[in-house]
């Protein structure tokens, strides 16, 4: 799964906001303040609204008329992915519209609409086309694909403030719902905190980290036991890119709890994880996720430089590329030069502010960031001679 476009409409300050030609590698820069969280936030609001309905994920955000951009209170909140999706039938460009406003006064879904084109072009079929809690989905995708007419079939969800891809998706004859709803259960938008990660855990089982980081124990545990390849390979890495630590292990204590310790190849005794460095425990975490045994279609990190060394950023840049040419894919935040110059200039977008509301530009596009990168300028040279700005 790869997405290549994202239209976002009237959500904070993306009043109408469109990314074209996303790479699966893509780094976001721009002052604080521009909308690089709100961006993040969208993935994280669309995982919300499937995992929990629509209008608590809004509550969660304050409630629509703060979730809306203001001054548009009475139109609808839009996010359109364009993606390119792996199906049964062969990989597809799928695209997938929502459109959310107040349906009485409270949360709806307006429009949900996910359709893409048969093999061999034409007019694209909209396999789930839904509005306020009702309406249908194809039911013969396969007949549809070899050229045969569509039969659909009437749907009611049982309440308007449910996706129409959280209910069908349950079935596999609805095999683009079930297919998108899988790509969303499966994003990480990292909230990671250091003081969660170093917390002790009660023993028990944890194959994915979680989103703050706090179940990081578990989860090292789960690799050295049911993945010891991975969990050596994380470990080599490790000790390239974090001079000294010899070895990390998930040890559980006498009242029954997991804690990692650290071996540093200078002192006999490992270190619990509450006495190492910020820079280590985060390099960790990163190298656990990036290296799941059943990888995330989307990460999405904010500011991945915060508490590592400089030295390490573009080690971790370059782990993030090594991931997305795997088939994943990687949306990070930065302000940091130093990860800006392990980031190819296609790769990156910049967002700025006018008036309130966010516009995003890529640094390709314009033609004299192109000629000094071509004359052997980096990136984080022209971040920090502030020359990576939209036109």
């Amino acid at each position: 799964m790869r997405i290549e476009r994202i239209r976002v409409k009237n959500f904070k300050a993306l009043q109408d906001v469109t990314l074209k030609d996303v790479l699966p590698f893509t780094v976001f820069v721009g002052e604080n303040g521009v909308g690089k969280s709100t961006l993040f936030d969208v993935f994280g609001f669309l995982r919300d609204c499937l995992k929990d309905n629509v209008r608590p994920a809004i509550q969660r955000r304050g409630g629509f008329r703060e979730l809306v951009t203001r001054g548009h209170q009475d139109e609808a909140i839009e996010i359109e992915l364009k993606l390119r999706m792996p199906l049964a039938i062969g990989e597809r460009i799928v695209t997938y519209l929502v459109k959310l406003g107040l349906d009485g006064g409270q949360p709806s879904v307006l429009e949900e609409i996910l359709r893409y084109t048969r093999y061999g072009g034409g007019k694209p079929f909209d396999f789930i086309r839904f509005r306020n809690g009702a309406g249908s989905a194809i039911t013969n995708e396969g007949d549809i694909n070899k050229g045969g007419e569509e039969r659909r079939e009437e749907q009611r969800l049982d309440s308007p403030d449910i996706l129409a891809i959280k209910g069908l998706g349950q079935f596999q004859r609805f095999e683009a719902a079930s297919s998108f709803r899988h790509l969303i259960e499966n994003w990480h938008v990292s909230d990671f905190h250091i003081s969660s990660a170093r917390t002790s855990q009660d023993a028990g089982l944890a194959e994915h980290l979680s989103t703050q980081g706090e179940n990081l124990p578990l989860v090292a545990q789960f690799l050295y036991q049911n993945h010891r390849k991975v969990f050596d390979q994380i470990l080599l890495k490790m000790g390239r890119r974090v001079p000294g630590v010899s070895s990390v292990e998930a040890a559980e204590t006498t009242d029954g709890r997991i804690v990692l310790r650290f071996k540093d190849g200078s002192f006999q005794d490992p270190f619990i994880s509450r006495y190492v460095s910020d820079g280590t425990i985060k390099m960790f975490a990163y190298l656990v996720l990036l290296h799941d045994p059943k990888p995330h279609p989307l990460l999405c990190v904010e500011e991945p430089e915060n508490q590592l060394y400089p030295q390490l950023l573009g080690p971790l840049a370059e782990e993030f590329i090594e991931y997305s040419q795997k088939g994943g894919q990687v949306f990070a935040s930065t302000h940091s030069p130093d990860f800006l110059d392990y980031t190819p200039l296609e790769s990156i977008f910049i967002l700025s502010k006018t008036d309130g509301m966010t516009s995003v530009s890529r640094a390709v596009d314009n033609a004299n960031l192109r000629k000094l990168v071509e004359e052997g300028d980096l990136p984080g040279l022209l971040w920090r001679q502030n020359l990576l700005r939209s036109q």
